[in-house]
């Protein structure tokens, strides 16, 4: 047997099921027996409580992610007595603004970085753009893994390139966006997730919601089943971030009850389950104000 790099050594190493038929067939099984215990107002709460409320278009201005912003601290007046969001989560140019217009000290500030959304541009580049986020005032930088070197089966510059993405964000947390709609398969869902924990992950994030389909709950499975395995072999706790056409309660439940029959109670605070979204936040709090088409963000 030929000698594996570490890379593929760890890869190999993993019991993590990356058969799509048994996937599907274990998320259909939680699904059937624990989706309807998690339909309920406390666990509509603590999904609200997860959400990276974001906003990345081309139409983004400093007035409207300024009233976007203003939209959050508006909520912590008007529904107090809920919890809020988990985070904003913006481009980087935005991020000194969001820091500057946001009073609630609980909500976080996040920003794309790297080369979002597609991680084509020179490594220099993206470096520049994750430490320039976290000096504007960053918490979080959701950057994206290399798909296309991974494909080329150069797994060592992605490791590489997540290490020093990783270390130019100094104390910020790192979400890697694995872009699962273009890895497609479960067997590249779960070598991706692994490359991206050993390489200093804070965060697997299954997409970026743009070129390719967004999450889905098979993805999440895998994700879930590498980062608890990932922290039954080194006592590190990775969250989970769900993203890309996460648009209705019912839809956050699953993921909610994916996370929760995987990893447990423990990855149930937005510190390590998050679900990044424009829509989910007002379906959701229009389900826990029982006010149907509430539109208040």
């Amino acid at each position: 047997m030929e000698n594996l790099d570490k890379y593929h050594q760890a890869i190999a190493d993993s019991k993590v099921i990356a058969d799509d038929a048994a996937v599907k067939a274990a998320v259909n099984d939680i699904l059937e027996k624990h989706y309807k215990e998690n339909f309920n107002k406390e666990v509509f709460k603590k999904i609200f409580n997860s959400i990276d409320l974001t906003t990345l278009t081309a139409t983004d201005s400093p007035q409207s992610v300024a009233r976007f912003t203003e939209k959050v601290n508006e909520f912590e007046t008007e529904y107090g007595e809920l919890p809020n969001v988990a985070a904003i989560c913006v481009y980087p140019n935005f991020v000194q603004l969001v820091r500057t217009v946001l009073d609630v000290s609980s909500v976080k500030v996040a920003s794309v970085a790297g080369g979002f959304p597609a991680s084509q541009t020179f490594q220099e580049i993206k470096v520049a753009e994750v430490a320039l986020a976290v000096e504007a005032g960053a918490d979080e930088v959701d950057i994206v893994f290399n798909v296309g070197n991974y494909l080329d089966g150069d797994y060592e510059e992605v490791c590489d390139e997540i290490a020093e993405l990783k270390h130019s964000a100094r104390n910020a947390h790192v979400k890697v966006i694995l872009e699962t709609g273009a890895l497609k398969s479960a067997e590249n869902i779960k070598a991706a997730s692994i490359l991206s924990l050993y390489a200093g992950a804070d965060f697997l994030k299954t997409s970026t919601g743009k070129e390719f389909p967004g999450a889905s709950l098979e993805a999440a499975y895998v994700m879930a089943q590498c980062i608890k395995e990932y922290y039954e072999k080194t006592g590190n706790r990775v969250g989970f971030k769900a993203a890309g056409g996460v648009r209705t309660t019912d839809d956050a439940v699953k993921y909610y009850t994916i996370i929760k029959e995987v990893l447990g109670e423990e990855w149930l605070t937005n510190e390590y389950f998050r679900i990044g979204a424009s829509s989910l936040a007002n379906a959701v709090l229009a389900d826990i104000t029982d006010k149907p088409g509430l539109k208040f963000f």
